[in-house]
C-alpha cells in the first residue's frame, strides 16, 4: 500500500515539475517576444527619424509659400 501511494506521489511530483518547467518556458518565450517587439519599434523609430531629417532638407516650409 505504501509503495502505491509513493508511486502516485512521484507521478504528482513529476506532473507539477512539468507544469512549472512549461510555465518557465512560456514566460521566457513571452519575454523574448516582448524584447523583440521593443527592438523592432526602436529600429522603426530610428529609421523614421533618419527619413524625416533627410526629407526636411528637401522640403523647406518657407519655400512652399513663395
Amino acid at each position: 500500500m505504501l509503495v502505491r501511494e509513493e508511486e502516485q506521489l512521484d507521478a504528482v511530483k513529476t506532473e507539477i515539475f512539468d507544469i512549472l518547467v512549461g510555465y518557465e518556458d512560456e514566460r521566457t518565450l513571452e519575454e523574448k517576444r516582448t524584447q523583440s517587439q521593443r527592438l523592432l519599434n526602436a529600429r522603426r523609430a530610428i529609421e523614421q527619424r533618419r527619413e524625416e531629417r533627410e526629407l526636411s532638407s528637401y522640403f523647406n516650409e518657407e519655400d512652399w509659400f513663395e
